[in-house]
């Protein structure tokens, strides 16, 4: 289940190392790639979606943002789940007894994996643009929206 142990908070960390992040963050930019230097004097380099990773981290955490990290089969409990799409947990039980969302029992209880929220999310925003721009569209063609200033 989701919870706050994926964090990672700018706010966490101490004076000295919130005024090097723009400095690590350049220089991980500038180089293109990163090394980890093990205990005993090796090197690794990073894979390239790890690199991408780390520098998307480290920008967030610049900005003073939060992060959390999980995998995308991380399974929700349907009030995080609500929480987190913005909605009662009521309305997202129904959600997901219409199949709207996938989900899958733990006993008694409903799970809903991360990456099954993310989708649902990305298609109730692609919905919601769509819907937007067909009213606009009305709007626009019976003259009732006027893009000159008055």
């Amino acid at each position: 289940m989701a919870t706050l142990e994926h964090r990672i908070d700018a706010a966490d960390l101490s004076p000295q190392e919130k005024a090097e992040l723009p400095r690590l963050l350049q220089s991980l930019q500038a180089s293109g790639h990163a090394l980890l230097t093990t205990p005993e004097g090796q090197h690794v380099a990073l894979p390239a979606p790890v690199y991408q990773l780390l520098v998307q981290v480290l920008s967030a955490m610049k900005q003073g943002r939060a992060l959390s990290l999980m995998p995308e089969d991380e399974a929700f409990t349907t009030q995080a789940a609500a929480d987190q799409l913005g909605m009662s947990r009521q309305h997202l039980v129904t959600l997901l007894e219409k199949g709207e969302i996938p989900f899958h029992r733990v006993g008694k209880h409903r799970r809903i994996r991360l990456k099954d929220l993310l989708a649902y999310e990305q298609t109730r925003a692609k919905d919601r643009r769509r819907r937007l721009d067909a009213l606009f569209g009305r709007l626009q063609s019976e003259g009732l929206y006027d893009n000159e200033p008055a």
